[in-house]
């Protein structure tokens, strides 16, 4: 009980500081908990999904007239597998649909809603009850992104001609519910479906397989292991062959780590705070109130009992802070939901998450209890008659580096110059503080101008190539010959072929990407060694060198099943997230796996990339020729607009955050200056210094101090941006980040925070207001 008062006292004593600790660790706790219930999530989302769903770990879809029973046979008999599903299906190779403001071009299945299934059964998370025209179900997807409405127009674009349907719901889908895996599902009445069936003919009939596995990890083996059985059945023989697992999705969701990432490390920088300020607490407590310790000690208190007091009051304030901080995250959660839903496609959970709340609340409590036991022992050894004493030393024999007479400046300068000697310690721990805050938020507004200014880097990061024009080339059609006619054409700059194909390495799937010309690609993604310019040499990323201890120079066995063909590595490529993608061959290089094959994707590339006639005019003079024909730049920017929402709410967070810590810095700063010097503010006023002057020179005593850390800050956030991102995204396969340190953009961040300092030191100063000389004697 005499600790608990004794707790109770001290915090009653410094309630601003206490108020300003309990708000830093409230927004420390919030943050940890938020990242780490984000990851913790996300490391079992789609298995989860997946099982909420009844959806198939692992499906393939593939031309009715390419199918063979063997396949359905492999379905059944591989070891691990749960349940399997053969359905006849619409398959649509490539269609075209309004997507985000722009026409978009993907694979489509389309199956009959009226049909039962055990496998990824229609459940619709939104109906229509209206059942006037033909209906459509559409995946959760295109609600977010495409911002379509029950109700609402939707069309289908099939060689050149258009299908018309109103929207009646809409489901989720973990495979075939986003673009990222190159397939959209859609659902149809029975009548609608029969009725397009019917329309479209036997060459858009397909068959969809799909299992379900006890252990998830199993899909890709399967995967794999399909390819290596059936080489022959592939994108390369069937235009419509199509193949995703749990695994691959997992793989797409590289952002929504990274943001969770970002999250936890912000809080950690947080936590450090709170820990530095109540290391300086403790100090600053110790100093201010030795005499009451002496009193205490002389009164009968132990050395043990006066530091489980402090401990303890720490401790409270702790664990008040961290349910406070936890309840804080469950309110600001949802707004996250949102942001993750429309990077997911998939609808987040939400629910409570006791494992990583008791978490949070543990790792903040046990640093602040380890901070608070090592701050406060030197009290056991301080003896009752010194304490008395105000401590042994009351002399300062320290160097004075401004005496009044010699000092160079102004009269306000040299007293802030000595001001800030005199508190060498506490500028210390607030130079320490906003440098660390001004690094994560120079971190964040790079970051959100890459990924939504200027994407050229962001872009050359993932491994994406910006063509302004793609084109699909329709089956049974000449590619060489249309890409000659390409270049031809008036505005057009240049164009390439640059098509993929499946391939297996060391037992693993691996998409090969291949070229005729890899020296025109806009993004050279190769941070060693060159590109392949022959038909037996290979570039492979380096996530997939680490993983097979490969390097350029080194021979790589490559096949599209059992019969395998060397490569020499010439080259290492940068792609994030490159499990089943990161392998590049020049189109001679994939003729040797495949006699006669060829790429049947066109890259076009326009003088000037703001024409936007340039695809109507293809469409009119080649539409013969062509399958689909995409407007790849209106199409990326589009489709990056999710991510730019989600970092712009990444960056806003912080740096929200970054100003109210910096308030509550100064606060406590300012406030503990103010209380250390009344007296020698009392007198300075009653000798005739006005109160804007003293509270001018405690602001310029902390100037140094703010400019020198803010520099320091803005100095290593700008210097490390591209190593600290390296190290985020190291195992999701970077390699050598170069994205643009807008240095403008940085200057007016940290010009910023500069003068935020200034003027809440000077707001928070007004309190000198308050001390009079008459004040001074009567206390």
């Amino acid at each position: 009980m005499a600790i608990f008062k004794l707790s109770i006292a001290n915090m009653k004593k410094a309630k601003s500081a206490t108020i300003s600790l309990f708000i830093m660790i409230l927004i420390a706790a919030m943050l940890l908990n938020m990242g780490l219930t984000l990851m913790s999530k996300m490391s079992h989302f789609y298995e989860n999904k997946t099982m909420q769903l009844d959806e198939a770990h692992l499906s393939i879809a593939m031309n009715k007239d390419s199918f063979e029973p063997s396949y359905e046979d492999f379905f059944r008999a591989y070891p691990g597998v749960e349940k399997t599903k053969t359905e006849q299906i619409i398959l649509l190779p490539m269609v075209t649909i309004r997507y985000k403001k722009t026409d978009f071009s993907t694979s489509a299945a389309i199956l009959n809603a009226d049909l039962s299934r055990t496998i990824a059964p229609l459940r619709l998370i939104e109906e229509s009850r209206s059942e006037l025209g033909k209906r459509i179900y559409l995946p959760y997807g295109l609600k977010i992104d495409g911002d379509y409405r029950l109700g609402d127009h939707f069309s289908l674009t099939y060689q050149n001609k258009t299908y018309g349907y109103r929207v009646a719901g809409f489901f989720e889908s973990t495979l075939m519910g986003s673009t990222r895996l190159g397939m959209l599902k859609f659902y149809l009445p029975g009548e609608d479906y029969s009725e397009l069936f019917r329309e479209l003919g036997s060459s858009a009939s397909g068959v969809l397989m799909s299992a379900t596995f006890k252990n998830s990890e199993h899909s890709s083996e399967m995967l794999r292991d399909y390819h290596e059985n059936f080489s022959y059945s592939n994108h390369s023989k069937d235009a419509g062959f199509w193949s995703g697992d749990i695994k691959m999705a997992k793989d797409s969701t590289v952002t929504v780590d990274t943001i969770a990432m970002i999250l936890v490390a912000f809080a950690v920088v947080l936590v450090l705070v709170s820990v530095i300020v109540i290391d300086f607490q403790i100090s600053n407590s110790i100093a201010d109130g030795m005499v009451n310790i002496g009193v205490l000690k002389a009164l009968g208190y132990t050395g043990r009992q006066i530091i489980s007091s402090m401990v303890f009051q720490f401790m409270l304030v702790s664990f008040a802070g961290s349910i406070a901080g936890i309840i804080a995250s469950y309110i600001a959660m949802p707004a996250f939901y949102d942001v993750f839903s429309n990077l997911n496609k998939l609808l987040w959970p939400g629910g409570s998450h006791p494992g990583t709340d008791l978490a949070s609340v543990l790792i903040v409590s046990l640093l602040v209890l380890i901070v608070a036991l090592l701050s406060s022992i030197r009290i056991r050894r301080l003896h009752p008659i010194a304490a008395l004493r105000r401590g042994i030393a009351t002399h300062s024999f320290k160097r004075n580096w401004f005496p009044m007479d010699k000092a160079r400046g102004g009269l306000q300068f040299v007293l802030g110059c000595k001001n800030l000697v005199h508190n060498l310690k506490l500028n210390i721990m607030t130079a320490g503080i906003i440098a660390s805050i001004t690094f994560a938020s120079v971190f964040s507004v790079v970051l959100y101008y890459n990924m939504a200014q200027d994407k050229t880097d962001f872009f050359l990061m993932i491994g994406t190539e910006t063509p302004d024009i793609g084109i699909q080339v329709a089956a049974g059609k000449d590619s060489g010959a249309l890409l000659r006619e390409l270049e031809q054409m008036e505005g057009v700059e240049k164009a390439i072929i640059q098509d993929t194909l499946a391939t297996m390495i060391d037992g693993q799937m691996v998409t090969a990407e291949f070229s005729d010309d890899f020296k025109k690609l806009n993004t050279n993604k190769i941070f060693k060694g060159s590109y392949p310019e022959f038909d037996n040499e290979i570039a492979i990323s380096g996530r997939l060198a680490r993983r097979l201890d490969k390097d350029v120079g080194d021979m790589i066995s490559m096949g599209t099943g059992k019969d395998t063909h060397d490569y020499l590595i010439t080259g290492l490529s940068q792609e994030i997230h490159s499990d089943s993608a990161g392998v590049s061959l020049t189109q001679d290089g994939a003729k040797r796996l495949i006699p006669g094959h060829k790429g049947m994707s066109i890259n076009v590339y326009l003088d000037d990339s703001g024409e936007t006639d340039m695809v109507s005019m293809i469409e009119d003079k080649y539409g013969n020729m062509v399958q689909a024909i995409t407007n790849v730049k209106e199409s990326l920017k589009s489709q990056s607009a999710d991510l730019t929402s989600a970092i712009f709410s990444l960056m806003a967070s912080i740096l929200v955050i970054t100003f109210l810590i910096l308030f509550l810095i100064l606060y406590l700063a300012v406030s503990t200056i103010i209380r250390k010097r009344k007296r020698e503010l009392g007198v300075f006023r009653a000798i005739g210094y006005t109160t804007f002057q003293l509270r001018t020179q405690i602001a310029l005593g902390f100037m140094p101090v703010v400019i020198l850390s803010v520099v320091l800050g803005g100095v290593l956030g700008s210097r490390y941006f591209n190593s600290v991102l390296k190290l985020v995204l190291f195992d999701s396969g970077a390699a050598n980040m170069k994205l643009i340190v807008n240095l403008p953009l940085v200057i007016i961040l940290c010009t910023a925070v500069i003068l935020v300092s200034y003027v809440v030191s000077m707001l928070v100063s007004r309190r000198i207001k308050q001390i009079t000389p008459y004040g001074l004697i009567t206390d």
